[in-house]
């Protein structure tokens, strides 16, 4: 079964590569599709002279007349191309699953004991979340160009730096509180994934907007209008960080205590669970603020990926602490 698994992690990275070719051929081939022109649809209303997109969510502008695309062509290969993308993530989405059941079977535990099958869990969570968005609003489909881009460095990184053999758990991960914990932290992480996708869109098609043409503002011009996408991030990371405050907050120090007698430590991984979920929670409380600009909430929601990344990646291959199972397997 560990074999099995090692074999279907090769597939779907490759499944997830494939997909991203896909989406990438609907994104520069694409205009002419029903998405392409969802991309600068006409607005519902005009927004105010000289006030960016940012600062008017619920409003769209309309494009220049160089920007508006050519009328929609029947059997567009840019529209099959993108289906098939879909069709082929969905694919993925399944060796992926097989990838981390194998894992369970052959280590005979939930598949959340190391650093390995953490990025595997958090990145299975993102491609199941991006899937249904991907199904429910075909609009931003060719944004997979780089969802699944996300994927495959995560899982080659996975794959290159963090594996680690099966194995029983250590002793101090035989909790009920492990699943509670991990798994409730596993599914914020794989939203907030999913999240910085339309984050970072959303401040290049803004950019764009305001007339930025550079790289990589120049990607803005085939990809969904700017309050749509930061709608999108808001939702996203909305419902992600109750679940992280209640698995990093509550479920993690109550852990703690139970298992080495403290709620608290100052361990490298407490610390930069605490300083993503204040940067999470700023990015939300500006973002409910009128006064803040919805371009500076948004740099501050992708900060928080970078420190959700630092506590992934930094804590675990630089710092060492209780948190650190296994060498690079360590949670």
């Amino acid at each position: 079964m560990a074999d099995l698994s090692n074999h279907l992690m090769a597939l779907t990275v490759l499944a997830y590569l494939v997909a991203m070719v896909c989406y990438a051929g609907e994104y520069a081939f694409g205009k002419r599709s029903r998405i392409g022109r969802a991309a600068v649809r006409p607005a519902r209303a005009l927004v105010g002279a000289g006030a960016p997109v940012a600062d008017n969510p619920d409003a769209e502008v309309f494009p220049p007349a160089d920007d508006l695309p050519p009328p929609p062509a029947r059997n567009n290969p840019g529209e099959l191309v993108g289906r098939i993308a879909v069709g082929i993530n969905l694919v993925a989405v399944l060796l992926h699953l097989g990838t981390l059941t194998t894992r369970g079977i052959a280590a005979d535990r939930m598949p959340w004991g190391n650093m390995y099958e953490y990025i595997l869990s958090a990145t299975f969570v993102g491609s199941v979340v991006w899937a249904g968005i991907v199904l429910r609003r075909p609009v931003v489909r060719h944004l997979g160009l780089f969802a699944t881009l996300g994927l495959v460095v995560l899982l080659g990184a996975a794959g290159m730096v963090a594996y680690t053999p099966v194995g029983p758990l250590v002793p101090a991960l035989h909790s009920y509180w492990f699943v509670i914990h991990v798994s409730t932290v596993i599914l914020a992480s794989g939203i907030f994934l999913v999240g910085a996708v339309p984050a970072s869109m959303f401040l290049i098609r803004n950019g764009y907007d305001e007339g930025k043409r550079k790289f990589p503002y120049s990607l803005g011009r085939n990809i969904p209008a700017a309050a749509m996408l930061e709608r999108l991030t808001f939702r996203l990371h909305a419902f992600a960080f109750p679940l992280f405050t209640f698995g990093a907050l509550i479920a993690g120090p109550l852990w703690a205590e139970a298992s080495w007698g403290r709620y608290w430590g100052w361990d490298p991984k407490e610390v930069w669970a605490f300083i993503s979920w204040v940067v999470y929670a700023a990015y939300l409380h500006a973002r409910s603020t009128p006064s803040v600009k919805r371009t500076v909430a948004t740099w501050i929601a992708l900060l928080g990926f970078a420190t959700m990344l630092m506590n992934l990646f930094g804590v675990n291959l630089f710092f060492s602490g209780l948190h650190s199972y296994a060498n690079p397997g360590g949670m």
